[in-house]
Formats: structure tokens, C-alpha cells, sequence
């Protein structure tokens, strides 16, 4: 699988009661959602963005919200000036879905907008 096809899906509601990711399972999917690391005993996935200036990064943050009300799927952020920290994981789970995955796809198609590239 790659970033394109990750992209492509859409998010399903997770309402809990299956088992997170394996580590071999997110790792396999990490490395089609480049710029995203593993943390935490591989139960969450994270990605530092640098944009130009704050009032970019607040609008990348509002973007990102966005999306996430679309998908359904809401990452956790930090904001420190121009970097933005955002976290994905499964709440319901307590670790990481396919789902996570699919918004650090869309969230690279975001950054990549916002970088020229």
C-alpha cells in the first residue's frame, strides 16, 4: 500500500472492541505515510510540520481540523510557533486502526500543498 492509496480511503467509525494494530502491521503502513514516526510502544503515530510563520500554522491547524470533522478521525496537536505536532491514535482502541494511517495520508497531501511540493 502506498501514501495514494491510503489517501484515497475514507475513515470507518471505530467505536472500540477489536484489537489495536500489531507493531509489524503499523509498521508496514508507516512506511507508506512518510514524515510519520512510530512513539509509544507503537500505539501512536506522530509528525512535526513546519510552516512559514505562526498565523500558516494556525491555518494548517484549522485545515487539518477540517478534515478531520470530515473523516471523523481527530488528531491530537501542539502547536510551538510555526511547528505543529500532530498525534494520531485509535482512542477507543488505545492504540492504532488502519484509520490513523489514512489521515496521515491525507494530512502529507495537506503539507504537501502547503510546502509547494
Amino acid at each position: 500500500m502506498n501514501v495514494e492509496d491510503l489517501a484515497q480511503k475514507t475513515c470507518e467509525p471505530c467505536r472500540g472492541g477489536i484489537p489495536p494494530l500489531e507493531p509489524a502491521q503499523a509498521s508496514e503502513l508507516l512506511a507508506a505515510t512518510p514524515g510519520w514516526e512510530l512513539l509509544q510502544d507503537d500505539t501512536r503515530i506522530r509528525r512535526r510540520v513546519t510552516l512559514e510563520s505562526f498565523p500558516a500554522a494556525i491555518e494548517f491547524v484549522s485545515r487539518v481540523a477540517d478534515l478531520a470533522e470530515e473523516q471523523g478521525h481527530h488528531p491530537d496537536f501542539e502547536i510551538h510557533y510555526r511547528d505543529v505536532d500532530l498525534v494520531l491514535y485509535t482512542h477507543a482502541i488505545g492504540g492504532l486502526h488502519q484509520n490513523d494511517f489514512i489521515m496521515a495520508a491525507k494530512i502529507n497531501k495537506l503539507v504537501a500543498v502547503d510546502q509547494g511540493g
